[in-house]
């Protein structure tokens, strides 16, 4: 019996952490889920009265093993691609256990740099993210952009973006490659004319040559009346003087 009760006890949880795609089973089974979800008034926007939307956030909590309620509230949708609040971002990043305490950010005096660190666990190494600063922000575009919150609150935005850097470049499996929606936000949208197809075999055109010129040819010049005349006077006074 007690077995029995082990083997009950162990099933969900081997369920749980299975794909949405896995099998034609689990994804019906989360089709189910994802139907009561989208009807749910507690949950954004974005995934009411649509099971798509709320499948694949089931999809993302089964991977990172959260709860979807709090994948739904924290994912958002800029430019048709999912991304995280910066909120939740260092969330996850505190909550990782990988560090031996929470994320912390150095400032200069003047508010204008920032930069996150925090103590790994294991090594015991002070790990630095990289600097963001007003300046990267206005070479970006960042600054610039209308409605921009780099404008009203440029402390804020520095560390939210120094924690996103940190997060892709010591722990990315928490972030999996996602951006920060105020990331996604500052990015310009990519457009036909920025790609470049390294395949293409069209040979590029070159410009004409321009033609040599030989010491033999001759420019053509456009003879006016003028000149004509004193061309003449010119051979007259030569033929007098013999």
């Amino acid at each position: 019996m007690a077995e029995e009760n082990k083997a009950i006890a162990v099933i969900p949880q081997q369920t749980a952490t299975l794909s949405v795609f896995s099998s034609e089973e689990n994804f019906q089974n989360s089709l189910k889920m994802a139907e009561y979800l989208s009807k749910s008034d507690m949950i954004p926007q974005t995934y009411k009265g649509k099971p798509e939307n709320c499948i694949i956030a089931l999809e993302l909590s089964n991977r990172l093993k959260l709860s979807p309620f709090l994948v739904m509230q924290n994912m958002y949708i800029v430019q048709g691609k999912p991304a995280w609040s910066s909120s939740f971002i260092i969330s996850c990043i505190n909550g990782s256990g990988r560090f031996t305490s929470p994320l912390s950010f150095e400032m200069d005096e003047h508010k204008t740099k920032c930069r996150a660190v925090a103590v790994d666990k294991v090594t015991g190494k002070k790990l630095t993210g990289p600097t963001i600063t007003m300046e990267m922000a206005k070479a970006e575009g960042w600054l610039d952009k209308n409605g921009s919150k780099w404008k009203t609150m440029p402390e804020l935005m520095l560390r939210y973006r120094a924690a996103a850097f940190f997060g892709r470049l010591y722990c990315p499996e928490i972030i999996n490659g996602m951006m920060t929606e105020d990331e996604a936000q500052d990015i310009k949208p990519i457009t036909s004319d920025d790609v470049i197809d390294v395949f293409d075999e069209t040979p590029i055109s070159e410009e004409p040559k321009k033609e040599e010129v030989t010491e033999n040819a001759t420019a053509e010049i456009e003879i006016t009346p003028e000149m004509q005349a004193m061309a003449d006077e010119y051979f007259e006074e030569n033929e007098e003087n013999g």
